[in-house]
């Protein structure tokens, strides 16, 4: 009986890191995060919802669309190894003193909920999560993650990724976001079902700005070294 578990494990573990592989070279038609948002909507009223997503490749983007997601979720990005052991801590100690949740994940962390996972706070989730981020670190450059992550990111109520994004909310193509679309965009990640990104609220316009800010301040070449390792 030991051994026939030990022997599931065994092919489990090898079957994810078989299959983050395998997405480290090849886009998915759907997400797990997708098929769960799908399914809320069609049982909270919209019987016939749909999700609105179309893969666009890194180069497809404007680079002020990379630039405003790792200003505004993860700026240790291009160098951290799939967790901001800084952040999580400051975050730890935020919760203990406050009723306000807040959370640390980096870029690595959402890619690996978005794409396998589902929305949520339990430890068995979480601990998912890291194992998914571990390996997606491990196998997948960096330029890939962002990739992944820019695509499957949820932007509106059943918009996911930035090439529906932009034709949905702004009516053109990633390569044409303006870098203010970009930040609004990007400021809209956190809630995406309460941000409304056409009529933005004052929150999200000083939340825009703050982004702005950041990429400024962060410099357009701050992406140069992933992007070049991508290409070796």
């Amino acid at each position: 009986m030991g051994w026939r578990l030990l022997t599931i494990v065994w092919l489990s573990l090898l079957a994810t890191v078989v299959g983050v592989a395998f997405r480290g070279v090849v886009n998915p038609a759907t997400t797990a995060f997708m098929q769960q948002r799908l399914l809320y909507l069609r049982s909270h009223g919209e019987p016939r919802a749909r999700i609105d997503y179309q893969w666009v490749d890194y180069a497809a983007m404007a680079p002020a669309m990379q630039l405003a997601v790792v200003a505004s979720e993860d700026q240790t990005f291009p160098y951290n190894h799939g967790f901001d052991i800084e952040a999580i801590a400051l975050a730890l100690h935020h919760n203990r003193v406050s009723r306000r949740i807040r959370g640390a994940s980096t870029i690595t962390q959402q890619t690996a909920k978005n794409l396998y996972l589902w929305s949520g706070r339990e430890y068995f989730r979480k601990a998912l999560e890291a194992y998914f981020t571990v390996l997606i670190d491990t196998e997948w450059p960096k330029e890939r993650t962002l990739e992944m992550y820019l695509n499957t990111a949820q932007f509106d109520s059943n918009v996911f990724g930035v090439g529906a994004a932009a034709r949905h909310l702004f009516g053109n193509t990633p390569a044409q976001l303006t870098s203010e679309q970009a930040a609004l965009l990007a400021a809209a990640l956190p809630s995406p079902d309460r941000s409304d990104v056409t009529d933005p609220s004052a929150y999200l316009q000083r939340r825009q700005a703050w982004i702005m800010d950041q990429m400024q301040q962060l410099g357009s070449d701050y992406l140069a070294g992933i992007e070049a390792d991508a290409r070796r």
